[in-house]
């Protein structure tokens, strides 16, 4: 079977003062929802660089994704197998 599939992920990021949170979602076609959150914070003694903040916040929130979406796996496959699945990370 040969199909394409898209599936989109949202990226909403709070910066506030020297903190920057990061929350991603995803929606799968079949309805299943995805989260994970992400944080930074700034060294006071490194320079103010925004976007640095916003890469590893968003960088820890899509990693947190993708440990849940790798533990969502894990219980399809043993639910379809009747087997243990340890996925390798």
């Amino acid at each position: 079977m040969t199909a394409t599939k898209q599936w989109s992920v949202t990226v909403d990021i709070d910066e506030q003062e020297d903190s920057t949170w990061a929350h991603v979602s995803l929606r799968t076609p079949a309805g299943m929802d995805v989260t994970g959150d992400g944080h930074a914070q700034r060294n006071p003694l490194d320079p103010s660089v925004p976007e640095i903040g916003d890469e590893l916040a968003v960088s820890r929130a899509l990693r947190n994704l993708a440990e849940r979406m790798l533990h969502t796996a894990e219980k399809d496959i043993r639910g379809a197998t009747g087997q243990p699945a340890h996925l390798h990370r």
